[in-house]
């Protein structure tokens, strides 16, 4: 699936999981059910996948993961806090860099409207 299809089917899914649960529970709690919805309208996902940094021509695992892996080519990060910082946004992007994938996104679900929660990053 080409990867703007591929954001678009996570931001339904994603919508469909917040309309179901609503704001204010873990972060855990939204990633596994983002996943199974994903998993529902059959898109290839991969759950916590491991980012190892590399220095100096050395892999380094850190224990970075990211939340979820979409069709190879889109990130997917998962909050559930009052407002997306700097510092998200900052993640997501590294993320991307290391793991050398085009489109990311940040969807913040502790929000009254998810579409105030979702950011898009392409590098």
């Amino acid at each position: 699936m080409p990867t703007h299809e591929s954001s678009y089917t996570v931001l339904g899914a994603a919508i469909e999981v917040h309309k179901a649960l609503g704001p204010g529970l873990l972060e855990s709690a939204y990633e596994s059910c983002l996943y199974r919805e994903l998993q529902l309208r059959g898109i290839q996902v991969v759950r916590q996948v491991p980012l190892p940094i590399v220095y100096k021509d050395v892999h380094l695992d850190c224990g970075y993961r990211m939340d979820l892996v979409i069709d190879d080519n889109l990130v997917v990060e998962v909050k559930s806090v009052d407002a997306l910082a700097p510092i998200h946004e900052a993640q997501i992007l590294t993320y991307l860099r290391f793991a050398r994938l085009p489109l990311g996104l940040l969807i913040n679900f502790n929000v009254l409207r998810l579409k105030e929660g979702i950011r898009r990053f392409i590098l």
